[in-house]
């Protein structure tokens, strides 16, 4: 993507360019009663080039800047609940001699020894709802 963007941009600048080339002539511009300003037709193109595409190429960086915060924040909020979810799941440390029977009638739809996936739905309960 990087290098179509760059061809394009070479090609905007060599588009300009020319038309510079062809149109350079002084320009009259009044800006008040007493006030006029002389400049070439293409630094008056330009300047108004600059004056539509800075406000819109502001905003656009703006909201991806926006945009990457809350994608952050969302992805950061995800980890932690996943990583305290695990740790609910992962049984206390047992005493030394004590031993742990699983029992199918704890967790339904697991195994013995199965760990628990971080991502994966939530355990329904007794009313059935997830199988």
């Amino acid at each position: 993507m990087k290098i179509l963007r760059t061809i394009l941009w070479v090609l905007v600048g060599i588009g300009f360019l020319i038309f510079a080339i062809y149109n350079w002539q002084p320009v009259e511009l009044t800006l008040w009663q007493n006030l006029v300003l002389e400049t070439k037709v293409p630094v008056l193109a330009l300047l108004a080039f600059l004056a539509g595409f800075l406000p819109m190429w502001a905003l656009h960086r703006s909201v991806v800047w926006g945009q990457n915060r809350r994608i952050r924040a969302l992805e950061t909020s995800l980890k932690n609940t996943a990583m305290a979810r695990q740790r609910e799941t992962q049984s206390p440390a047992l005493p030394v001699g004590d031993s742990v029977v699983d029992s199918p009638l704890d967790k339904p739809g697991t195994k013995s020894g199965e760990v628990a996936d971080p991502f994966g739905p939530a355990d329904t309960g007794a009313d059935g709802g997830g199988k």
